[in-house]
């Protein structure tokens, strides 16, 4: 919803950035300490525990300020609460943040051969906020999904769709049209769906940030809790393991 950014970058990203603003501002960085720089990247790369990564199930997320973290600490949103989810459950999966405050579906279409660099197993698709909030025709918004979703499928990339729904006041014939994109689209391409995302926390005070809108730390944890069978089963993961780490 609001602008900003998603969480996390790689180490190689993260190295490279700090290595050019040096040479920016003037700094006699020898080559051998641009070397040495290079070679803390490749070595985190290269360690066992990546290693081990490789044969970890890749889950991309790909959606909005609702999945980016916006207005929470770096471990409260919903990539980090689902990722440790996954993990106390001993599932050997790697979640990938590729939401991106403000997104709409258009932007979302934009961007999407970017955040495929991943090579991800799956997907969790989630836009369509943005686009309801600024009256975006839903014929576009559904145009743009199909073409996400088609891109996806394409790429031999499970899906599974998360919904929206309409503000209220935007009226009933709105409401209706944009409402019906999610189920009509699950079922032309036959994808799981997650009704409605923000299921179980929408208008409670309780569960979301000051602007209503966006879910705080417990509310991110209710939606993680609701949706983590639907990411189980997208992922072709044994739910046996999960129920039985249950405490």
């Amino acid at each position: 919803m609001n602008f900003g950014f998603g969480q996390g970058r790689t180490v190689i990203k993260f190295t490279a950035k700090r290595v050019l603003r040096a040479v920016a501002k003037g700094a006699r960085a020898s080559l051998l300490t641009i070397a040495m720089a290079i070679g803390v990247g490749a070595v985190a790369l290269s360690s066992p525990a990546n290693a081990a990564d490789k044969d970890a199930k890749t889950l991309v997320l790909f959606g909005d300020s609702l999945m980016a973290g916006y207005g929470l600490n770096q471990d409260e949103g919903f990539a980090p609460q689902l990722q440790s989810a996954l993990n106390d459950r001993g599932y050997n999966v790697n979640v990938v943040n590729s939401s991106v405050s403000g997104d709409t579906t258009a932007a979302g279409l934009a961007r999407l051969d970017w955040a495929l660099v991943e090579k991800p197993d799956a997907v969790l698709l989630e836009l369509g906020a943005n686009d309801a909030l600024r009256g975006v025709e839903p014929s576009q918004t559904r145009d743009n999904l199909a073409q996400i979703i088609e891109k996806l499928k394409a790429q031999g990339i499970d899906v599974l769709l998360a919904g929206m729904m309409s503000p209220p006041n935007m009226g009933a014939d709105y409401r209706d049209e944009f409402d019906s994109i999610y189920p009509d689209l699950a079922g032309r391409y036959d994808l799981d769906l997650y009704p409605f995302f923000l299921d179980g926390v929408v208008a409670d005070p309780d569960l979301n940030l000051d602007d209503g809108m966006h879910p705080n730390p417990q509310g991110v944890k209710e939606i993680v809790g609701r949706i983590l069978p639907d990411v189980i089963s997208l992922l072709s993961l044994d739910p046996k393991t999960a129920l039985s780490s249950d405490n």
